[in-house]
């Protein structure tokens, strides 16, 4: 009795072996082709769009059906307004025209997504979508539109004019002081009851934004009392002026220094100050005296203590010779070695020494001045 039901079984097994392996190699040549490539309608964007697209339509078939039902309404109105008849029949195809796009279209991206067989969006479908998103808000906002001229709905604006136009018009300046203009009437309730030579004294506050103001300058004075003379936490008003004091001290410092290294022959000037000609000398002892000799009176160079010049005895002259040299006749250019302040110190000691005499002089040279 065992044998035949294991004949069954090995039968049965042989049976869907035979299944499996006619499945296997009639799908060797999708195997071979590769994966079927996903839908298109897989791309996020598309997702998003259509999304939008079917929240779009459902919108539009809410409107729609509060259009018809505003239209019921306004066949009363129509019947006592027969001359806007041809304007509501105009908005009406109006809106029939815009809704035809989105009713044609509609099938659109499922026709799309069967066309194209790769996951990124391509361009086509992608302007098909947006197009379609646009063509259904043009659709609402005609739906809007009409829905709001057969409802009959004003701006609260117009009506409230309409329903009260003698109320004067008030300006933004008055809301923000919180002023009104007064008549003759308005005035007499105003009146404070004081009277002086015919002038009367009317309510007239200070405007909110002005209290606001002084309340804001009380609590920033005491804040600032607390911090300057309490707590010291902060300068009062006389550490501020040393502090802005000593930080123009320094920057008048600074100013003059870069000042002195602007001088040129155009415009130094005679330095009459000890420090600057005791500078100028130690210059001229440590460089000039090989040639003009220590007191001036002149070695291998003339006579600087005498009234005559080679190239000039004005301040400027002798500046510009010590800055740029004589070639010629062996003297260097001390602009490189010098900075424009020590020239015009070194030249102010030249011009100091005129007239001193020294022992044993050089003969003149150059022109008297």
């Amino acid at each position: 009795m065992m044998i035949p039901k294991a004949y069954k079984i090995l039968g049965m097994n042989r049976k869907l072996l035979y299944v499996i392996s006619g499945g296997l190699f009639c799908s060797l040549p999708a195997m071979a082709n590769g994966p079927k490539p996903p839908s298109e309608l897989a791309d996020p964007v598309a997702l998003v769009l259509l999304s939008v697209i079917i929240g779009l339509v459902l919108v539009i078939a809410i409107l729609g059906n509060a259009v018809v039902g505003a239209m019921d309404l306004y066949r009363e109105r129509m019947k006592k307004e027969a001359a806007k008849l041809p304007v509501i029949i105009a908005l009406l195809a109006l809106s029939m025209a815009a809704s035809l796009p989105a009713s044609a279209t509609s099938a659109a991206p499922e026709a799309a997504a069967a066309a194209a067989y790769y996951t990124p969006l391509s361009k086509q479908s992608l302007y098909l979508l947006v197009s379609i998103v646009v063509v259904e808000i043009g659709v609402i906002i005609s739906l809007l539109y009409v829905l709001r001229f057969l409802a009959g709905i004003k701006s609260k604006r117009k009506s409230a004019k309409a329903a009260d136009p003698a109320k004067p018009r008030i300006s933004w300046i008055e809301k923000i002081n919180k002023t009104r203009t007064l008549d003759a009437t308005s005035e007499t309730e105003e009146d404070m009851g004081h009277d002086f030579d015919g002038i009367h004294e009317l309510n007239n506050p200070t405007p909110p934004w002005w209290n606001w103001g002084f309340i804001f300058s009380i609590c920033f004075g005491v804040v600032y009392f607390w911090r300057t003379e309490i707590s010291h936490s902060a300068p009062n008003q006389i550490q501020e002026l040393a502090m802005a004091e000593e930080k123009a001290a320094v920057a008048k410092a600074e100013y003059l220094k870069n000042a002195a290294n602007n001088i040129d022959e155009n415009n130094v000037k005679m330095l009459d100050g000890a420090d600057d000609l005791a500078a100028g000398q130690k210059i001229f002892v440590a460089s000039c005296a090989p040639c003009h000799g220590p007191q001036g009176q002149g070695v291998v160079g003339p006579n600087l203590t005498d009234d005559y010049w080679l190239h000039g005895g004005k301040i400027n002259e002798v500046f510009k010779t010590i800055k740029y040299g004589v070639a010629d006749k062996g003297m260097k250019a001390w602009q490189e070695d010098f900075s424009p302040k020590q020239l015009a110190q070194l030249a102010s000691f030249v011009k100091s020494i005129h007239g001193s005499n020294p022992a044993n002089p050089k003969d003149p040279q150059g022109v008297k001045e």
